[in-house]
């Protein structure tokens, strides 16, 4: 059956809606406290995870990369929950992650702010001018991630299937939409083709955090395609002796069969001193 990614705003009631559809649909539902439960299994604790979970990276320093090693490991995580199928996947940009894959349904939660605000309140009782604060906030970080890691707009409608205003339509309406979209021909259609698309994107995200951790290197914006088994690295690098490092840190990653290189010594140090 499809992968449900679900992008929302904070107060929209999103989340229950998200344990519903997972009980009628007998799917896993990726949150917060799953990932949470699965973290050591990828070199995470639960701190640090709450760091950098759906928050902008900086790969300025090596303090910076290692926060973005760590999102990658969360973004592994979601993936290896993609693969096994029959999965609502809760934000952190998933659908972005699966590009390209065929049998995603992705959704998304609006409603008023006010409605927004006044829900929050309730349900964490606290003040709604706090509320109000949080919830400015979290849009604002929310939508500045999918924008900084993923080049897309979190408002643009063109990048979602469904789009659910939650002060209008109820909890069980939408479900209702949902089960039923979910069994769509398309959709069932496209999962021969998703299970290749969703292993070659688990073998990029563990060659870019290799690449990340690797003390030989300083960050580079790698290019990094996959087709099975078959690597193409391609990029800007400081000196030759950084380019067979990338090289020798790709290929050492499970899974990585041949590497292809499109890798351009630059010495941009020098340039930078002479500015």
């Amino acid at each position: 059956m499809a992968i449900i990614t679900i992008s929302r705003e904070m107060g929209t009631g999103a989340y229950f809606i998200a344990q519903e559809l997972a009980k009628k649909l007998k799917y896993t539902l990726v949150d917060g406290p799953r990932l949470a439960s699965c973290a050591k299994q990828y070199g995470l604790d639960v701190e640090m995870m709450q760091m950098v979970d759906e928050k902008p990276p900086s790969y300025n320093t090596v303090e910076d990369r290692e926060r973005a090693a760590f999102l990658n490991s969360i973004e592994l995580m979601l993936l290896d929950f993609a693969k096994k199928g029959n999965v609502i996947l809760y934000g952190r940009g998933a659908q972005d992650l699966l590009e390209g894959c065929g049998n995603l349904l992705r959704l998304r939660f609006v409603a008023d702010f006010e409605e927004r605000v006044e829900r929050f309140a309730e349900r964490e009782w606290i003040d709604p001018d706090l509320a109000q604060e949080l919830i400015r906030r979290s849009d604002h970080q929310r939508g500045g991630f999918i924008h900084f890691y993923f080049d897309r707009d979190w408002n643009d409608p063109l990048g979602y299937d469904l789009i659910f205003n939650t002060s209008r339509l109820s909890q069980a309406a939408i479900v209702d939409i949902v089960v039923a979209a979910v069994k769509d021909p398309q959709l069932k259609e496209a999962e021969q083709w998703a299970e290749a698309i969703i292993k070659n994107a688990i073998l990029v995200k563990r060659i870019e955090t290799a690449l990340l951790r690797s003390e030989e290197l300083e960050y580079r914006p790698f290019q990094i395609e996959v087709d099975d088994g078959v690597v193409i690295l391609s990029g800007y690098i400081g000196s030759e002796q950084e380019r067979l490092a990338a090289l020798r840190v790709a290929a050492s990653v499970e899974g990585v069969g041949r590497i292809e290189e499109n890798l351009h010594v630059v010495n941009y140090k020098a340039y930078k001193d002479k500015c």
